[in-house]
């Protein structure tokens, strides 16, 4: 067998690997003792200091042949930031400087690892209790620091600054080689170092924190969200490695599932995130398992086997549990469930309000169990959300980011396609889909609010004229602030999806149902998915920002205003496009979100032009340079991608398997491979197919009349 060793894994003995792990080990000890004195003296003097220090735009672009150099520059990766000051771009920037690098430095060893993985949809912020009392006054810590320091200086800790060296060339070779060109790439070779680094990832994660919910691939181990753990990474990844035909490995992953795997647990989980990952994961390893036999193939998943339906058992069982969430006096989902106990709970800010995306992102998994259990009470729970959501009749199909429970009103007016709002306008078109267009009322929301984003929040930057998704934070009245999470990029694929029904452009276009609304779409997606594209050029390490800000006029021009972008992203550092792009000190992590390239597989799918596969390319160059962790850590999340090297936070997102290494690897492949026609994807990135409803199921609801601004008329 031709085993793939990248970092040359294999060929280093155990005890080299020891000697490694132990010297390293031992100079990080010392090294962050001593900077976490740096730190609280630094935390001593934000408390009476005003700082006012400005973002500068990094004079160093993206580089795929200058990895990173030091070991002591990356394992410094920063978990939690800082809330930010304000919504616009002229927000004084409180993580610059001296106090920014202190951040970037010692973040990890201040961390509190008993939180839960990063939820899909949220930004990235400080715990509460990290606000409430400043680490000067914490008297525990300050003693700790001055018993370290006392240790270290006896045993001659500050004689000497220890360096940890690490081979200046690239990890590996092929990313320095001459670059090829679109048409002359051999996209299966590219496809295969997917493989790799997926296989790395997995590896290490075997190896360290086998069975754990979450992964630190520096500090080499994991830690669990329930007593006996949620299988988060290995049930999330599952259906990547069917698709990869990772064999080993998936019957590695089964037989944990199989037999360590439970829900029977007294622990509080996110209804969302616990559905879109381990239920939709779930359902789409048995669906590939079933359709595709041949890849991955497990004599346990054979018909007849007595394993056969063991991830659609596990699926209804995770289910069952998750179902109580609905039990609301509206039919709106509680944010969380207790799943040994089956009971919903509400979410414990925002006085109980439910996230609007996280309740309108359940549909796609509910309804595919229920058409294959043949439970109607799935499908029935999962529809009446969108009754009720549609029910509070909003303005041009725009959403505020926040619904109770207990009566299925808004909460506030902010709006935003960023974090909370997102996968709602996602699932309103896959739903449409999913039943084989049977349900159009879920087209009949979509073009809604679609037409409502070009008319509230579509504008165009300065000085070149990139096409941007900006917010409502105070409501459609309110002004447009010209922020844009990373998370949005997930529009320009879903526009192109809808306009197309997941046929290709030229397939599309000869359909007597194309219009013009549909030429229209297609151009704003190209644009959105320039756009995104630039906030990876825009960064130093060629990996976008969690948050971007734009600058735009006064007023914004609206979506109808003439707009000419350059056709390309000059790389010169001073280059003028670089003016209509900012991006904030405390927003430079990057969490291997996968928005991005998730678009460019829909739009090279859909579109046929190789520039979204060679920025898919370009990408993946970057990651592979610059978030590989050293002795087979794999690959971490950072804390700051606007350095290089650059600052890592010592966490792999389960959604770097399940979502961002999947949508590279179908980048590449060939187009037969799940066509978009046949299947919809969730917001996991978890396949399911689509399907007739057939006489068991039904919409159940129809929207009300309303007047031409959405509003219900009474």
């Amino acid at each position: 067998m031709n085993v793939r060793d990248p970092f040359g894994l294999h060929r280093k003995s155990a005890l080299s690997i020891l000697k490694t792990t132990a010297s390293r080990a031992a100079v990080d000890f010392t090294e962050r003792a001593v900077e976490a004195s740096i730190h609280a003296i630094e935390k001593s003097k934000q408390a009476v200091d005003e700082f006012d220090m400005s973002f500068t735009v990094p004079k160093n672009v993206p580089s795929f042949g200058n990895p990173q150099r030091l070991v002591e520059d990356r394992v410094w990766g920063n978990t939690v930031v800082t809330s930010r000051g304000g919504r616009g771009s002229s927000q004084p920037n409180r993580n610059s400087g001296i106090l920014g690098e202190v951040q970037d430095r010692v973040g990890n060893f201040f961390d509190n690892r008993d939180t839960l993985p990063m939820y899909k949809d949220k930004p990235y912020a400080y715990p509460a209790s990290q606000r409430a009392r400043p680490i000067w006054r914490r008297k525990r810590l300050l003693l700790f620091i001055a018993l370290l320091l006392s240790l270290l200086y006896y045993f001659g800790a500050f004689g000497r600054h220890h360096d940890t060296a690490v081979s200046s060339t690239p990890v590996w070779a092929w990313l320095t080689a001459n670059p090829e060109s679109g048409k002359t790439a051999d996209w299966s070779k590219r496809r295969e170092r997917v493989v790799e680094a997926f296989t790395l990832s997995w590896d290490a994660y075997e190896r360290y924190a086998w069975g754990y919910d979450t992964f630190h691939p520096m500090s080499k181990k994991g830690e669990q969200m329930a007593p006996q753990g949620m299988g988060w990474i290995i049930v999330d990844a599952l259906d990547t490695m069917i698709l990869m035909n990772l064999t080993s490995r998936v019957a590695h992953a089964r037989e944990w599932i199989s037999n360590t795997l439970t829900y029977d647990q007294d622990q509080d989980v996110s209804t969302f995130e616990t559905t879109i990952r381990m239920l939709g994961g779930l359902l789409s390893a048995h669906y590939l398992s079933n359709e595709f036999p041949d890849l991955a193939p497990l004599a346990e998943d054979d018909p007849g086997a007595a394993g056969e339906d063991l991830y659609l058992e596990k699926a209804k069982d995770l289910a069952d549990r998750l179902v109580t969430a609905f039990d609301s006096p509206s039919g709106v989902p509680y944010a969380s469930v207790n799943i040994g106990k089956y009971e919903g709970l509400p979410a414990h800010d925002e006085g109980g309000a439910s996230s609007t995306a996280e309740t309108t992102t359940l549909q796609l998994e509910f309804k595919y169990l229920a058409k294959l259990t043949g439970e109607k009470y799935f499908w029935d729970k999962a529809e009446k959300v969108m009754e009720v959501v549609d029910n509070n009749g909003v303005q041009d199909g725009l959403v505020p980011i926040y619904i109770y429970a207990i009566d299925g009103s808004f909460r506030g007016h902010n709006i935003r396609l960023g974090s909370r709002g997102d996968s709602y306008y996602e699932y309103l078109i896959k739903q449409y889909l999913q039943t084989n267009k049977q349900e159009p009322v879920y087209l009949d929301m979509w073009d809604e609010s679609l037409r409502g984003v070009r008319k509230h929040l579509v504008t165009y930057t300065e000085p070149s004229g990139f096409t941007i998704i900006g917010e409502r934070p105070d409501g459609l009245k309110g002004p447009l602030s010209p922020k844009m999470d990373h998370l949005v990029c997930f529009m320009p694929g879903t526009i192109a999806l809808a306009a197309t029904g997941g046929l290709t452009e030229v397939e599309a276009k000869n359909q007597l149902t194309w219009t013009k609304k549909n030429e229209a779409d297609m151009q704003l997606a190209r644009e959105l998915m320039q756009t995104c594209w630039g906030m990876y050029k825009w960064m130093a390490t060629g990996l976008a920002a969690e948050i971007t800000y734009f600058n735009i006029g006064n007023p914004p021009p609206p979506e109808s205003t003439p707009h000419h972008p350059p056709a390309g992203f000059d790389e010169d550092p001073q280059a003028e496009w670089r003016k209509d792009f900012t991006v904030h000190a405390m927003d430079t992590h990057n969490l291997q979100r996968p928005e991005t390239v998730e678009s460019l597989f829909y739009m090279w799918r859909i579109t046929g032009d190789i520039k979204y596969r060679e920025w898919g390319w370009e990408m993946f160059k970057s990651f592979m340079n610059h978030t590989a962790v050293q002795d087979g850590g794999g690959f971490s999340s950072l804390s700051n991608a606007n350095k290089v090297p650059p600052a890592m936070r010592d966490n792999m997102e389960s959604f770097w398997l399940a979502e961002t290494l999947k949508y590279f690897y179908l980048l590449f492949s060939p187009n037969d491979l799940l066509p978009l026609d046949k299947i919809v994807i969730n917001t996991e990135a978890h396949p399911f197919p689509r399907f007739d409803m057939g006489q068991l199921f039904s919409t159940g609801w129809r929207r009300k009349p309303r007047d031409a601004d959405g509003k219900i008329i009474e």
